[in-house]
């Protein structure tokens, strides 16, 4: 992006109040999609991916966000892109 006139700046590590959105998916993660492997090391990339894309489809099209107002992001999406009939 250098050609481009833009320069990549990095932020401070553990910083939420400037990075809060990615601060807040490192802990869910953290709590929720690594604590369901159980401690268990999935040393194959292929096993690892179809976890981790499990743990997406649950995160974005079951599971209700605070943020929301309990609704999922995919609920979310509809909403904000459906136009009123």
């Amino acid at each position: 992006m250098l050609d481009k006139g833009i320069q990549h700046v990095y932020i401070k590590p553990r910083t939420p109040r400037l990075n809060g959105k990615v601060e807040r998916s490192h802990r869910i993660d953290a709590e929720e999609f690594y604590r369901l492997l159980d401690g268990v090391v999935i040393d194959d990339a292929h096993v690892f991916n179809n976890k981790l894309q499990e743990w997406e489809d649950y995160y974005n099209y079951h599971r209700p966000h605070g943020g929301l107002g309990g609704q999922t992001p995919y609920e979310r999406l509809k909403q904000k892109t459906t136009t009123p009939a």
